[in-house]
């Protein structure tokens, strides 16, 4: 029985094959956008050593169906033994530096070096991820030759082979895909519900009539949600803003809708329409559009500085349309977002448009992340040229953002693929953690939209056709966070910037995909032109922020 086993596990196994899949691991221990730890270099360097083993296998198996012609006897022991000289001595001089590349990217991050390699968890980690990889391919192999087999019995081998690997294939999407992985999708987003203590569990509701959640509001405070709440109720009031700014104020409007206030994203918008009706928010100066991320989510660190600046004298709103991670959310590729962000625009830019243009406030569209997504994707051509909005405002707009991928491909020529110019800059303009759009050579036209990335977040940089190619960052000096050692390969690239997406989410605030509150303010003065504020004004509110977090100026994304 353990011969048995033995023979079905290392049956076969491809030793030039595995030559690859070491190589791959040598080149993940290159550095990408966001430093790793030990286990996590260990699960990227076994994966990837397992998806080089498995290319590997795949050419063989069409050199040998295409009938190519294979060397055999001592030049073929020759030849590998020479591959594996070369491939040992890239891994190990890899090995060597990954240590000093590691840390030489903490350091333009202002995080701690780290001490060791910790060697003995890499090589760990790595092992038992590539040997579960490797069982898992035998597995489907197994089921292949049992298809197989069955279809011998009623057709031709050929036709048996072909309609074998169709069969699994479907098998597995299915399975996967449309089966248990979207079990457990729809099972984690209800679970949320729960975890966001949304019903028993809710806080009393403000005492203030003038909030979103009160006895007098027509939002039902328990199915709000934490993220939904905490934006309520958090944020500056006009005494706060009154004692920053030396100047009067009001309280800022906030409105929020959860996904558990209403069943359809239609039913959402009115809601949250017929909820700034009633605070009168229509009679503000400024009105946002905000979308938040997977959970539900809002930044504080991009709300509370626009809400000083304007005195208080501005209103945002907001829809719920998920309670799951904004990363899980965006590899699904989920519509609801979408939906949602399009109800909300449509509801709230049809009302505004029925308003004297001289009696209504200005209009913007926010987005943080998933936000940035799904306010992009609403924000179509009808915001722009029918009584278009005023402006718009996305931080770290994910890269499969589509209009973001329009305007970032019609740079101007040689201004770089992380900070971009576009045209003049009379309208798309970009910031960075040392950009704030400031800079044109144009005044800023009727529509202003300033897009801010930092040039270290994968959420935005990462490119599906690093598969093959390397992405057109990496084809340029690098970013003063970026390291000077990156080095493009075909696969391992698009892993390596994969976990960069995962891991960027706790990277020091500036890096990352971690937004800081310090960069909102300057995209926020060049969208918005709050009136009389200054470049005195900008550098108070980012000290203040930098002080502590008593002003709300927090920052990341969940």
């Amino acid at each position: 029985m353990k011969r048995g086993l033995w023979s079905w596990l290392v049956g076969n196994f491809c030793a030039p094959c595995f030559l690859l899949g070491l190589l791959f691991f040598a080149a993940s221990l290159t550095p990408s956008l966001i430093p790793r730890g030990p286990l996590e270099q260990g699960v990227l360097g076994g994966l990837v050593t397992a998806l080089g083993y498995l290319i590997g296998m795949i050419i063989a198996l069409l050199w040998r169906a295409a009938d190519m012609p294979h060397l055999s006897g001592r030049p073929v022991k020759v030849i590998f033994w020479i591959l594996a000289v070369l491939v040992f001595a890239f891994f190990f001089w890899a090995l060597g530096f990954s240590l000093t590349w590691q840390n030489e990217l903490r350091q333009k991050m202002g995080m701690e070096p780290a001490e060791a390699l910790d060697l003995p968890s890499v090589l760990i980690s790595a092992a038992a991820t590539f040997i579960l990889a490797y069982v898992f391919g035998r597995l489907i192999g197994s089921l292949f030759r049992l298809v197989r087999a069955w279809f011998y019995r009623i057709m031709p081998p050929r036709r048996a082979n072909v309609l074998g690997v169709i069969t699994v294939v479907l098998a597995l999407f299915i399975v996967t895909r449309e089966g248990l992985w979207d079990w457990v999708i729809t099972a984690l987003d209800e679970s949320y519900e729960v975890a966001q203590a949304l019903f028993e569990d809710a806080p009393p509701p403000p005492d203030n009539p003038r909030m979103t959640g009160s006895e007098a509001s027509l939002v039902a405070w328990d199915a709000i949600g934490e993220p939904g709440r905490d934006f309520i109720t958090s944020g500056p009031d006009a005494e706060a803003i009154a004692a920053f700014t030396g100047r009067p104020a009001i309280d800022p409007i906030r409105v929020y809708v959860g996904r558990a206030n209403a069943e359809t994203p239609r039913e959402r918008a009115e809601l949250a329409l017929a909820e700034l009706k009633r605070l009168n928010a229509f009679d503000r100066e400024v009105l946002i559009i905000a979308s938040p991320t997977g959970t539900g989510w809002m930044d504080p660190g991009a709300h509370d500085p626009v809400e000083y600046m304007h005195n208080g004298n501005i209103a945002t709103v907001g829809a719920q349309y998920s309670y799951l991670q904004s990363p899980l959310a965006l590899i699904l590729e989920t519509s609801t977002g979408l939906e949602q962000a399009t109800a909300l625009q449509d509801v709230v830019h049809g009302y505004w448009k029925t308003l004297p243009a001289d009696q209504r406030p200005r209009l913007y569209v926010h987005g943080l992340s998933l936000g940035a997504w799904s306010s992009m994707y609403a924000t179509n051509i009808f915001r722009f040229m029918d009584d278009p909005i005023d402006g718009a405002f996305w931080a770290g707009p994910p890269f499969p953002s589509a209009f973001w991928n329009y305007v970032q491909n019609r740079r101007n020529a040689g201004s770089p693929w992380v900070l971009p110019q576009i045209g003049e800059g009379r309208i798309v303009r970009y910031a960075s953690h040392r950009a704030d759009a400031s800079e044109a050579s144009a005044p800023w036209g009727d529509i202003r939209i300033v897009f801010l990335q930092y040039s270290s977040d994968p959420i935005v940089l990462y490119d599906p056709a690093s598969l093959w190619r390397a992405p057109p960052w990496m084809r340029e000096p690098p970013a003063e966070d970026m390291s000077e050692h990156l080095l493009f390969m075909p696969v391992v690239t698009q892993f390596q910037l994969a976990l960069d997406m995962a891991l960027s989410f706790g990277s020091p605030p500036g890096h990352g995909h971690a937004y800081y509150a310090r960069d909102y303010i300057g995209p926020w003065v060049q969208v918005t032109d709050p009136e009389g504020w200054t470049q005195e004004d900008t550098e108070k509110l980012q000290a203040h922020c930098n002080i502590g977090f008593q002003l709300g100026c927090r920052n990341g994304d969940r």
